[in-house]
């Protein structure tokens, strides 16, 4: 009966993150800089506002946008912190955490034979659902312009079946950042054309220098921007799921067909949790950021200090410095270094053929640990001399 599966879904594989994270699973005393998961635990007041919804009975299905105090609160957040005005009735849903915000969007703008441009190396997740639509990634190489996507480039690469663009910035891998002249040049591109934008900003909270921008601030561009955002980052609630799509009306009413079908609607726990955490813990991320940026601080001066080169991330919790000179592969170079000096990275080529020759270190981690990974690291680094 195996012939009879979707082949789309036969053709695409587990995350390659994931997959080296379950390959390692069996070496002990690993010290792993894999994941992308805050080690904060999520605020005290929002887990009480989950243990109140568990006691007050919260635990029926919401509207399927979400509770409407929980959009008026995201709606509320986003605009005092980034100057973005969505209507929490008609232009915001809450989803079951931004991986569901991805699908559903790609879900309902895409169709057989579309184009969605990715800056790569790029998150891995992206990729298999635009081929699950029947859609076909564009990969640009940002290798060359500090991993961020140029507006020339972006202007080469459009084709008449370009449907989408995806913005994944603050970036997972690289941590890069695009500024506000930088996105309107991308806006220039853009604006006289019939092409969606896909804008993860999962990771706005966690900018170091200077303010997180959108291009949906820019007035040409909103109408065509789905925004993708939520708390798994920026309050470390990732096992809470919740996630947000803020979009012009006419965007969020189809999309709200396919979350109904998809998910009926997120936890309501976990939606009376995320009113709290809009509103009471709203602060909570700074204190997150301020610990992010010197952890960032010291891996990145470890890491240029050992030799490697490597980007300074202004934002998310991730470095991808460059191991090409070692002739090694980059899921190689990964694999002799949780063999032979006890830690764990991610290869880059889980990000895309043109994330070879890197490896990702996440810095979302005790400083206690990033110093001994650093440790290991550079003693490995000297052995290969």
């Amino acid at each position: 009966m195996k012939y009879l599966l979707n082949p789309r879904v036969k053709n695409i594989q587990i995350s390659g993150i994931r997959q080296f994270f379950n390959m390692i699973q069996k070496y002990e005393n690993l010290v792993a800089l894999t994941i992308g998961q805050p080690d904060f635990p999520t605020p005290s007041l929002v887990k009480e506002a989950g243990k109140r919804a568990i006691t007050d009975n919260i635990t029926s299905y919401t509207h399927n946008a979400g509770m409407p105090e929980l959009r008026q609160a995201a709606c509320q957040f986003v605009k005092e912190r980034y100057g973005q005005v969505y209507d929490p009735l008609e232009e915001t849903i809450v989803t079951t955490g931004a991986s569901e915000a991805i699908d559903i969007a790609f879900r309902t703008i895409l169709e057989e034979g579309s184009e969605v441009i990715l800056p790569a190396p790029v998150y891995p997740g992206y990729e298999p659902i635009i081929r699950l639509c029947g859609a076909t990634p564009v990969f640009i190489d940002v290798r060359e312009t500090g991993f961020r996507l140029t507006a020339e480039a972006l202007a080469a690469a459009i084709t008449e079946k370009t449907r989408c663009v995806v913005l994944p910035y603050p970036s997972n891998p690289t941590g890069v950042t695009l500024n506000k002249e930088e996105l309107q040049k991308i806006a220039n591109v853009l604006e006289e054309k019939d092409i969606f934008v896909l804008s993860d900003e999962i990771y706005s909270e966690l900018v170091y220098e200077g303010a997180h921008t959108s291009i949906a601030q820019i007035a040409s561009m909103r109408n065509k921007t789905i925004v993708i955002n939520g708390l798994s980052k920026s309050h470390s609630m990732t096992g809470w799921r919740i996630g947000f799509l803020f979009a012009p009306a006419y965007i969020t009413k189809e999309m709200l067909k396919v979350h109904q079908y998809n998910v009926t609607c997120a936890s309501s726990i976990s939606q009376y949790a995320a009113i709290e955490a809009l509103t009471a813990a709203k602060d909570a991320p700074r204190m997150m950021r301020h610990q992010y940026k010197k952890r960032r601080d010291y891996v990145y001066h470890r890491l240029t200090s050992m030799g490697l080169q490597v980007e300074k991330p202004s934002g998310a919790f991730y470095l991808f410095p460059y191991i090409g000179t070692f002739e090694q592969s980059s899921f190689d170079f990964s694999l002799r270094l949780v063999k032979e000096a006890g830690l764990a990275v991610v290869p880059g080529s889980a990000f895309s053929d043109y994330g070879e020759g890197y490896i990702r270190l996440s810095y979302a981690y005790s400083m206690e640990l990033l110093m001994e990974g650093c440790d290991r690291l550079e003693q490995f680094l000297k052995e290969q001399n």
